[in-house]
């Protein structure tokens, strides 16, 4: 099937509150042959995946991992209106790019505005201030890097020599996020005390969709492009 197959199915299971057991006896299989599904082991056929996505109410699509979304929604910047036949093909190309930005300023947007309003429920200064911070640092280099397009550009607006800055940030930035896994995960790290874990949210897709609707297609699409990505590296 796909390595994503796997661990949507159990995501879906788990999400419910179902046993494997349970699941296994009402979808009408074993629950050894659920088991191997849901770990990659053997490839269910094309009327499993129809048959799972109706007792989910899920699309195919989503249990392929093609759309992060639920029911099959997709987000492409080509299903944008395209206006080429009224303007330049330069033109064209330039509304694809701003399009472009839109669409991916706001997934990022309203992601950041999910982490906040996650943050705000765990109530922790420290891993606030620690995400904050990292944030701070990804914009401040990208920042940089579009600032130096133009070698013209004076640089005396950074305090950091160009030579420097790159290595430095990288450095720091591994600092902050070394601090927010040992702050998320209840220890004090750099003067500020863990988060209390016994209190922390219960998170997963389908509680963030339900208390984000309008933000949380917005996030999904956000980490399928990111895990795209890190996956052709592997």
């Amino acid at each position: 099937m796909n390595n994503d197959f796997p661990r949507i199915i159990t995501l879906l299971r788990k999400e419910k509150g179902l046993s494997q057991k349970q699941a296994a006896m009402e979808l009408g299989v074993s629950q050894a042959l659920l088991s191997h599904y849901e770990k990659g082991i053997r490839e269910c056929g094309l009327d499993f995946v129809i048959h799972i996505a109706d007792y989910y109410n899920v699309s195919c699509d989503y249990l392929l991992g093609r759309t992060p979304d639920r029911t099959g929604a997709t987000l492409k910047l080509d299903d944008l209106p395209d206006n080429s036949n009224r303007e330049t093909a330069a033109n064209s190309e330039e509304n694809k790019v701003n399009a472009l930005i839109n669409l991916n300023k706001k997934l990022i947007q309203n992601s950041v505005s999910i982490m906040f309003e996650i943050l705000s429920q765990l109530n922790s200064k420290g891993l606030t201030s620690e995400v904050s911070s990292y944030l701070m640092v990804s914009v401040y280099k990208m920042i940089r890097t579009v600032y130096a397009t133009n070698i013209k550009n004076p640089q005396a607006m950074f305090s950091v020599i160009p030579e420097m800055y790159q290595g430095l940030s990288d450095a720091l930035q591994s600092i902050i996020e070394s601090n927010a896994k040992q702050l998320a995960a209840g220890r004090s790290s750099d003067g500020f005390q863990g988060v209390d874990v016994l209190s922390a949210p219960m998170l997963s897709p389908d509680i963030i969709s339900r208390q984000y609707p309008d933000l949380a297609p917005s996030l999904y699409n956000l980490i399928q492009k990111t895990e795209e990505k890190i996956k052709k590296l592997s």
